[in-house]
């Protein structure tokens, strides 16, 4: 018996040896299949612009969708004689004034309002307009049905569009100026409607009066503006999405960085929003996708019918005014959770706003993210700032790249990765940068911009209260 204990142990050792190093390899599998969900490796011309048009296989043929485009991209119908591209400047510069003026119209108290004087889906287009990188939507009005591309906007509340005889001003559109006088369906409304009154919560203005018809006007943060009648009209979506009696400002007095679109849908949580005023219809859900480039399509879509079922939702927190808050928790970085307190955000507040290019963050959240970022890409050499964005790269000795994935958590556990085309914005490849910025003060509100949502399904549903994410919604 004791001269087998030898074998015995040998045996042993062996199963043991081999125990442990199956649990080593296990173990190594897991850490790099963990580690790869926690970074991208992709080809650095996934960054950059493309001159040919590649619609989306996904998302945008739902039944009733619109098909949303970029305004400068291959997709677009707009000319180069229409709309001027503008520079990276810019567009920032543009950003920042909507930035500010969401700020201010938070902070406005909603009495104290300037007085004038005398399921649907559709694709989307980013464009150059309010801000600088909103998205654009092809829809028909009036009988017959003219189409018209409208920049699509959740921090606005008002639909509205250019009408001739333009009695003031009118600047330069893609399509044809809508002439309410050759619609069948058009209606002006009086000064005594009710719904005249509702334009001081849609708008923040009163309303004036002019020959008993009611006179909205409305101004952006970038000294953009329409003034016109306030009128009703038959809005077409799709075939068969149609919307009568459907309240909109026709605008005899416009002027601003609208880029050749037609005008502005709103859906906002305003009773005049295109939200609200389809709520019979569509339930008061919407839903888009904003394509991860130019070159691409997304689609914005009404109603609950084309909602996936794998969305996640985040509650919708206390309403800011017209916009849709939600309550940011944390945030990590390539798997590594940042060092924020919740109290940060809290104090901040958040909302998501489909015209704000670059995401806002409180100063002492991004700087615990720039500082992670910047850990984690330390083989990439770091080149001059671009405007707000801090954290620049010059990748031109790189054709490919791997970038740590960002996750921000929000109510709800709900958390949602940010795609890579969401996480740096290129400037050519001498200029590529982490696509967040801080805001001024820990107390100013934080903003979900556009560039982080890129090619995620977003949809709102109003009535439930809660705001749903899913990824990829488009390409």
């Amino acid at each position: 018996m004791a001269s087998s204990n030898p074998l015995i142990l040998l045996l042993s050792s062996c199963s043991l040896f081999f125990v442990l190093a199956v649990a080593r390899k296990e173990f190594t599998l897991e850490a790099s299949e963990e580690e790869a969900n926690h970074f991208h490796t992709l080809q650095l011309s996934s960054f950059l612009p493309s001159s040919v048009c590649n619609p989306s296989a996904i998302g945008g043929k739902k039944s009733g969708s619109l098909e949303v485009v970029h305004k400068h991209g291959p997709c677009s119908k707009f000319t180069k004689d229409t709309v001027k591209p503008l520079t990276v400047e810019e567009i920032f510069t543009h950003d920042q004034s909507r930035v500010d003026s969401i700020r201010a119209k938070l902070a406005t108290n909603p009495l104290n309002k300037d007085t004038l004087g005398s399921k649907t889906t559709l694709p989307a287009k980013s464009g150059s307009t309010i801000g600088s990188g909103n998205y654009i939507v092809t829809v028909g009005l009036g009988t017959p049905k003219k189409d018209l591309s409208l920049i699509f906007d959740t921090g606005s509340d008002l639909t509205w569009t250019q009408c001739q005889p333009c009695a003031r001003s009118c600047y330069s559109q893609q399509e044809p100026i809508f002439a309410p006088s050759m619609s069948t369906t058009y209606t002006n409304i009086s000064c005594s409607s009710t719904y005249c009154s509702d334009l001081v919560s849609a708008t923040g203005n009163t309303p004036g009066c002019s020959s008993s018809t009611c006179v909205y006007g409305i101004q952006y943060g970038d000294q953009s503006f329409s003034v016109g009648f306030f009128g009703k009209e038959k809005l077409t979506l799709t075939s068969k999405d149609v919307v009568d009696g459907f309240f909109f400002g026709c605008g005899q007095n416009n002027q601003g960085l609208f880029g050749g679109a037609a005008g502005l849908i709103g859906l906002g949580r305003d009773k005049l929003s295109i939200v609200s005023q389809t709520a019979n219809k569509y339930g008061k859900v919407f839903a888009y996708c904003l394509p991860s480039k130019a070159s691409s399509t997304g689609y914005l879509t009404f109603g609950s019918g084309g909602v996936g079922s794998n969305v996640k939702y985040t509650p919708l927190s206390t309403a800011q005014n017209s916009f849709y808050g939600l309550d940011l928790l944390g945030m990590s970085v390539g798997g590594t959770k940042l060092p924020i307190s919740s109290s940060v955000f809290q104090t901040s507040g958040m909302i998501i706003d489909s015209g704000t290019v670059i995401t806002r963050l409180p100063p002492t959240a991004y700087s615990a993210l720039s500082k992670t970022f910047r850990a984690q890409m330390t083989k990439y050499p770091l080149t001059k700032a671009l405007s707000i964005l801090d954290t620049c790269y010059d990748l031109s000795n790189f054709t490919t790249i791997t970038i740590p994935t960002i996750t921000m958590f929000w109510g709800g556990n709900t958390d949602v990765d940010i795609t890579p085309q969401g996480t740096l914005y290129a400037n050519g490849v001498q200029q590529v940068c982490l696509a967040f910025a801080p805001n001024g003060d820990d107390s100013d509100i934080g903003i979900f911009g556009n560039v982080q949502q890129k090619s995620i399904a977003v949809v709102y549903d109003v009535t439930g209260g809660k705001v749903g994410f899913a990824p990829g919604g488009c390409a």
